[in-house]
């Protein structure tokens, strides 16, 4: 979904060279990347929920029993809400009252984590993004010492925290303008603790089927992201910033919120579909 714990209302990888085959499915061709080993993927070749060894479903409201932001959803593990399927996940927000711990939501939806922690590396997901209003898809890591309230990880790397964990939003766009992606980086300075963050747009290039592969590549100097090979922004990287060491991967999609915006009451279904994720070091 969404990409960020708390957002500021002011805004409220050299990739792979790809080429189409048959269906849907692209195969890579030589890449000029300096991350070339595939270390983590899922190509979503089979049937039915998420691959339990590579995904998490964080359901568990961390937020006085919601989620950050002021998302109108509730995350959920019924296939339902993500399933896989004709070769792609489809994440899939409905208008329908769920009830967890007591908390009602007006919407529901999922948010995957990926069980997987890295340091640098490239980072690259082909996808269609919803084109309803009020919703909000996310592409985005989390560093692994966040110790959010029922991600994947726990304490095992630490428990510093948001926004010292540090998150790269890869991949974000907003509810109300669908010709426009984000990529943003927030983080608390490792010195002064003060929070901080950077990031940009680009206009949505033009493509034939839906889909667009939005990518990131981390370096201990830089990291850059991607919408089909076109920059969307670079950050320096330096011991100032979190972002030097491990983060995992977060796929959902939120209803409404700050990014998400106003929901239309004729809004009862979205899907957020993804090809493929890969992690390459």
């Amino acid at each position: 979904m969404k990409a960020t714990l708390l957002w500021p209302t002011f805004l409220l990888l050299g990739v792979l060279s790809l080429s189409s085959e048959e269906g849907k499915k692209n195969v890579i061709k030589k890449s000029d990347s300096i991350y070339t080993t595939v270390v983590f993927s899922d190509e979503f070749d089979y049937s039915g929920s998420p691959d339990t060894h590579k995904w998490h479903h964080q359901v568990i409201p961390p937020e006085n029993g919601g989620w950050y932001n002021d998302e109108l959803q509730h995350y959920t593990d019924r296939i339902k809400n993500s399933e896989v399927m004709d070769g792609s996940l489809f994440i899939r927000a409905y208008k329908e009252p769920y009830t967890i711990d007591g908390s009602t939501k007006s919407y529901t939806s999922a948010r995957l984590n990926a069980k997987f922690e890295f340091t640098y590396g490239k980072v690259e997901v082909r996808a269609k993004l919803p084109t309803e209003d009020g919703t909000w898809p996310a592409i985005w890591t989390l560093g692994a010492n966040v110790n959010e309230t029922g991600n994947y990880f726990g304490d095992l790397f630490g428990k510093v925290g948001w926004p010292l964990c540090g998150e790269i939003d890869i991949l974000e766009q907003t509810g109300w303008d669908k010709n426009t992606t984000i990529s943003h980086f927030h983080w608390g300075d490792l010195n002064t603790k003060e929070y901080k963050n950077e990031g940009g747009t680009l206009s949505f290039p033009e493509s034939e089927d839906g889909f667009h592969i939005f990518s990131m590549e981390w370096t201990e100097k830089s990291i850059k992201t991607f919408v089909d090979g076109n920059l969307v922004y670079e950050l320096l990287n330096d011991d100032d910033k979190p972002f030097n060491h491990g983060h995992y991967l977060i796929l959902n999609l939120a209803i409404g919120g700050n990014l998400g915006g106003e929901v239309s009451n004729s809004l009862t279904e979205a899907s957020f579909e993804i090809d493929y994720v890969r992690i390459y070091q």
